[in-house]
């Protein structure tokens, strides 16, 4: 069977890679985003600093731009199928491992969850290149949609988990853990099905060309700071709005609201993005949308007021990241290629990402106020802004006009 031709699978076939690619995508967020709203009760238990904390957020984020880069060639080397596989079971380890209540053995597996989620990152929008090139933004719209929904639930659920039920925030975080394992049997088949089936794979371009590109950069650039604008609120929403007059749990929930706001944008804008010669409208749109709702959590007001603004970061949010997993594919003319600029729009985007964890913690432990750690993220929205309209452009990496222009 060509690895190409999807059209040719049997249904059945074709609903089985269909789940996997839905179930890996639920592993993306999760480990990471059920964090936020425990954070607090982290920091008590173990006694730490804010900027301590952060840490726990940081670095998957730092793993992300280690393995990032060299995702792409161990994907080619044992076949994307069989690296995917193999990272859901280091998620796996590296959740069972964070769950065990001690502080080193907490950032030694929250490390192996972010090298297990960093090689699916990368190779997940090469697969649907690959096996979906005529339809990548549906396709790019059901994972990172499923994605988002994950994302969110595991924010909402966790604080209900570790205290309505009474798991502790150790057996709260290491539900989703267990997401990796079901993900890795679903996708097995695919392991089977294209076992040394990957020396196929197109050369694509060298590293070296790869970052000489300049819309490669601008790619990486857009990816990096959306990536902030995510991670940051992912991390400190709970305790900003806290500051503002909310409960723990209702904070807790608005982390959650934030990313269900964003599941609507996660789905349409792909699509939309697939349908347009260039995705610079899309970029102004969202721009506008991050701004208005920065600068309303940086004023404050009533909690309808508030909600408003977490609902506009929700959506720009959820815009901003599935635009830049579609540009992956968007940008590049085959599946390796798509790897490629995954790996290193991921490896040097997540390093700039990995900054704002720890970097909004200081700020805050320096000042006790969240003025400049918003004034910080409005000043990363406005460069999101810049990038995108670079990285919008009807341009593959590695030319400088379309020909079709």
């Amino acid at each position: 069977m060509n690895h190409k031709d999807l059209g040719r699978e049997s249904s059945m076939q074709s609903l089985l890679l269909i789940l996997g690619i839905i179930f890996i995508a639920f592993n993306l967020r999760p480990a990471i985003t059920s964090v936020g709203p425990l954070i607090g009760t982290i920091r008590a238990d173990f006694d730490i600093s804010n900027g301590v904390a952060g840490m726990i957020t940081t670095l998957p984020l730092l793993a992300f731009a280690l393995f990032s880069i060299i995702a792409p060639i161990i994907g080619k080397r044992w076949g994307n199928e069989a690296t995917i596989f193999v990272s859901l079971l280091v998620l796996l380890i590296g959740a069972l491992i964070r769950s065990s209540g001690n502080l080193n053995l907490l950032f030694l597996g929250t490390a192996l969850i972010g090298i297990g989620i960093a090689i699916c990152n990368v190779l997940l929008p090469a697969i649907v290149k690959q096996r979906y090139p005529y339809k990548v933004g549906i396709m790019t719209s059901i994972y990172s949609t499923s994605m988002g929904l994950c994302a969110a639930t595991a924010s909402g659920l966790s604080i209900p988990l570790a205290k309505g039920l009474g798991l502790g925030w150790h057996k709260a975080l290491l539900v989703w853990g267990m997401m990796a394992l079901i993900a890795a049997i679903i996708w097995f088949p695919q392991v089977l099905k294209f076992a040394g089936k990957h020396g196929l794979q197109p050369a694509g371009l060298s590293i070296t060309s790869m970052f000489r590109s300049p819309i490669a950069w601008q790619v990486t650039l857009f990816l990096g700071l959306q990536s902030i604008l995510f991670y940051g609120p992912i991390t400190w929403l709970p305790e900003i709005l806290v500051n503002k007059g909310f409960s723990i749990a209702a904070s807790g929930w608005m982390l959650s609201f934030m990313q269900f706001c964003s599941l609507p944008a996660n789905f349409v804008t792909p699509v939309l993005a697939g349908k347009m010669k260039n995705q610079r409208p899309i970029v102004m749109v969202v721009g506008i949308f991050y701004i208005v709702s920065l600068i309303g959590l940086l004023i404050g007001g009533s909690t309808i007021f508030l909600s408003a603004c977490v609902l506009l970061l929700g959506i720009a949010q959820g815009a901003c990241i599935s635009l830049a997993l579609t540009l992956f594919s968007l940008r590049a003319a085959d599946s390796t290629q798509a790897a490629q600029l995954s790996g290193m729009a991921q490896s040097v985007g997540y390093l700039l990402a990995a900054i704002s964890p720890i970097l909004i913690g200081i700020l805050f432990d320096y000042t006790q106020s969240w003025t400049l750690p918003l004034s910080f993220l409005l000043l990363v929205a406005v460069g999101t802004i810049l990038s995108g309209l670079g990285a919008g452009r009807d341009v593959y990496v590695g030319e400088t006009t379309r020909a079709s222009n």
